[in-house]
């Protein structure tokens, strides 16, 4: 049977736009369906824009740190506005890339919102397309609570639109967007409220990083109402008026609920063709990328695998190898780096402490606890800490962590040696770069 395409994604973001390229490259004939920009989460109102809003809150002390060096900073001023707009600037550029990318490979870009009809076919804007594969890359959107007055706070997805820079923010959630959200608007001067049902945060991360980013938080300003249940937003004249179980309450201009994203299903039509969920509320599928629908996979965040865009690009382009390229592809989900870009970063790769005392039973663990020279010469008191995980058995490297100036940068590098299964004698035996902060990751006796 003739269809109109080989392969129908649905969602181009960036394990759809991989999906796409890598098999329009391998000669399928592909359409690609998106209700609202190319690039997905990531590069619209995800991790793009977020990078670049820590990098401007980050001059606020980078200028302070300067007279120390012996520059002599005047009249300092921020302006929102200016932030903001060159930050939208660049996403509309990056916008433009996408599409480029689908238009060189020769990839048809419908807009509009898709839904599957049958096993082959979608429709999108009132228009049926026969489809060999469909593929779901849908992503996942911020999760809004069931508290009443909830719809007086934004998300993530509107937070890069402010029409002016909040003199209060209350963030919902002490996961990786709300902490990194913290560590901005506190910069920029804004005052930052993290409001949080438990007394965690950054939860599954390896606690001593946690702790001690929640200890330098707290020592530059911000607040912290743990253990607290939030149960109505009341919408003021001046703001916003939050009230906790406990009785008590606090006023804001602006709530940012982080609590999480939920996976993007709704109107796909998944129910009519018998698209099975997991226990998590996404879509399930085997090693291979494919559903219990044999024509029909997915990739990404509506999976809940491993939230990540890295993550997705592989399934995406996995996918695309073993259905069009030939060439049988899954993606190895061990050892995979991950970063918070809060105030100081953190990098992470493989096991906690925990999770390899539960695996292995016998474990060392190595610290490095120090001030960074900048900090020393600045006068800023922020440590960092670093953290290898070592397998007593074998030798090898199963987990690092890191909290400091550049701990991504540097974890990037660490996570190709711990991938590798190298040794703590291989780190030992490398040779210290000095003077820099990676230094102390080969010394640690």
């Amino acid at each position: 049977m003739s269809h109109d395409f080989d392969l129908f994604v649905i969602g181009a973001g960036s394990g759809g736009v991989r999906a796409s390229r890598i098999a329009a490259g391998h000669g399928a004939r592909v359409a690609v369906a998106e209700e609202y920009r190319v690039g997905g989460t990531c590069v619209i109102r995800g991790c793009v824009p977020k990078k670049l809003l820590v990098y401007g809150a980050h001059f606020a002390e980078d200028l302070d740190d300067a007279r120390r060096f012996g520059w002599q900073i005047e009249g300092k001023r921020f302006d929102w506005a200016t932030l903001r707009d060159n930050v939208a600037a660049e996403v509309d550029r990056l916008n433009g890339l996408y599409q480029n990318t689908l238009d060189n490979n020769r990839v048809t870009t419908l807009i509009g919102h898709a839904r599957i009809v049958d096993p082959h076919t979608v429709e999108v804007a009132g228009t049926r397309y026969s489809a060999g594969t469909i593929l779901i890359a849908t992503g996942a959107r911020p999760f809004q609570p069931d508290v009443p007055g909830a719809e007086h706070g934004i998300t993530s997805n509107e937070v890069f639109h402010l029409p002016e820079l909040p003199k209060r923010i209350v963030i919902a959630g002490a996961g990786y967007i709300a902490t990194e959200f913290a560590g901005v608007f506190h910069e920029l001067g804004s005052d930052v409220t993290i409001i949080n049902r438990s007394d965690t945060i950054l939860r599954g991360w390896e606690p001593a990083l946690a702790d001690r980013l929640l200890q330098i938080s707290m020592a530059k300003g911000i607040n912290f109402k743990l253990n607290c249940r939030l149960e109505q937003v009341e919408k003021l004249e001046t703001g916003l008026k939050l009230h906790f179980a406990d009785g008590k309450s606090i006023e804001t201009d602006v709530l940012l609920w982080a609590l999480g994203r939920v996976p993007n299903l709704e109107g796909l039509g998944l129910e009519d063709v018998g698209v099975a969920l997991n226990d998590k509320g996404a879509i399930a599928v085997d090693a291979s990328n494919r559903t219990n629908v044999p024509s029909i996979f997915a990739v990404g965040d509506v999976t809940d695998r491993v939230q990540l865009t890295p993550v997705a690009i592989r399934e995406g382009h996995a996918f695309a190898d073993s259905q069009f390229g030939g060439k049988p592809t899954q993606v190895d989900y061990r050892a995979i780096p991950s970063a918070v870009f809060s105030n100081p970063p953190l990098g992470s790769v493989g096991m906690t402490e925990a999770e390899a005392r539960n695996a292995f039973g016998q474990v060392r663990v190595y610290t490095s606890d120090f001030r960074p020279m900048k900090n020393v010469l600045a006068g800023r008191n922020e440590r960092a800490l670093y953290k290898l995980i070592v397998d007593a058995a074998t030798d090898r490297v199963v987990g690092a962590h890191m909290i400091g100036p550049d701990a991504p940068e540097i974890l990037q590098a660490v996570a190709i040696a711990v991938k590798a299964g190298l040794t703590k004698a291989q780190f030992d035996d490398t040779m210290a770069l000095h003077p820099t902060m990676s230094e102390e990751l080969v010394l640690m006796r």
